[in-house]
C-alpha cells in the first residue's frame, strides 16, 4: 500500500530536476502522474520512467505562462485521467540580471512562468477540487522568495508572489478540504547550481549549517510529506528545505 494509491497527481515542471524526483517520488506512492513540461520529449520521457513503476502517467507539453494553453492541457488532463487529487506547481524559471538593466522582458517572463502559472494551474483545478471536497495544492517557492538575492529581483518577486498566493488559496479553499502548502528549496543539486563555479559554490557551502547542497530527493519527500495522510492538517504554510541556510 502506497501513500498515494490511485490518486492522480499533476507535476509541472517535471521534465527534470525537482519535478521529475516529484512525479517518481509520487507514482513509487502509487500515484498515477499528469507530466506536464515544456516539451514533448522530457514529459513523455518522465511518463514513461513513471509507467516503468507500474503506474499510469499521461504527459503534456504546456508553455506555463501561456494562460489559454494551461487551460486546454487542464481540460485534457481531467479528460483523460478523470479526477485531480493533487498538483504540484513547480514550473519556474530564471533570468538573473542587476535591477538597473534587467529588461521588461526578462522581468515579465519569470513572473509569468513562476507565478501566473502557478495561478492558471491552481484556477483551472478549483472547480473541480471543490466539487470532490479534497485535494492537495503545493507550490514550489524558494528562500530566494523569503530573504531575496542580488541579481534576481524578479525571480524573488516570483516566489515571495507564490507564498502570498498559497495563503490566499489556503484561506478560500480550506472549509471544502482543500490544503494549500508551499516548499521553499535552497540551494539543490540540479542543472542550475551545476553551472555554478567552484569558488560561488564554496560560498554558498559556507553558509549552509549542514555544509551540503540538497538533493531533489530531498523536495520530492517533503512534497510527499505534504500530499500524504501526515500532511492533512497542514495548510497556508512555507515549508523550508534548504540545510539550515534560512533560520
Amino acid at each position: 500500500m502506497g501513500q498515494l494509491d490511485n490518486q492522480v497527481a499533476v507535476v509541472t515542471g517535471a521534465g527534470r530536476g525537482i519535478g521529475r524526483a516529484v512525479a517518481l517520488k509520487f507514482a513509487s506512492e502509487g500515484a498515477n502522474v499528469a507530466c506536464v513540461s515544456r516539451t514533448v520529449e522530457n514529459s513523455e520521457k518522465v511518463a514513461t520512467e513513471v509507467r516503468a513503476l507500474g503506474r499510469q502517467a499521461w504527459a503534456y507539453a504546456v508553455d506555463v505562462a501561456d494562460a489559454k494553453a494551461v487551460a486546454a492541457a487542464s481540460e485534457k488532463i481531467l479528460a483523460d485521467a478523470g479526477r485531480v487529487d493533487i498538483l504540484v506547481n513547480n514550473a519556474g524559471v530564471t533570468k538573473d540580471g542587476l535591477l538597473m538593466r534587467m529588461s521588461e522582458e526578462d522581468w515579465d517572463a519569470v513572473l509569468n512562468t513562476n507565478l501566473k502559472g502557478a495561478f492558471s494551474f491552481t484556477k483551472a483545478f478549483t472547480r473541480s477540487l471543490l466539487k470532490q471536497r479534497s485535494g492537495r495544492i503545493i507550490n514550489v517557492a524558494s528562500i530566494i522568495g523569503l530573504i531575496g538575492n542580488a541579481g534576481q529581483a524578479n525571480y524573488a518577486a516570483s516566489k515571495a508572489g507564490l507564498i502570498g498566493f498559497t495563503k490566499s488559496v489556503a484561506r478560500e479553499l480550506g472549509s471544502r478540504g482543500i490544503t494549500a502548502n508551499a516548499l521553499a528549496p535552497g540551494f539543490i543539486e540540479t542543472d542550475m547550481t551545476a553551472a555554478l563555479n567552484e569558488e560561488v559554490r564554496k560560498q554558498l557551502l559556507d553558509k549552509i549549517p549542514l555544509a551540503c547542497f540538497g538533493q531533489a530527493e530531498d523536495i520530492a519527500n517533503a512534497a510527499l510529506f505534504l500530499a500524504g495522510p501526515a500532511g492533512r492538517y497542514i495548510t497556508g504554510q512555507v515549508l523550508v528545505v534548504d540545510g539550515g541556510m534560512v533560520m
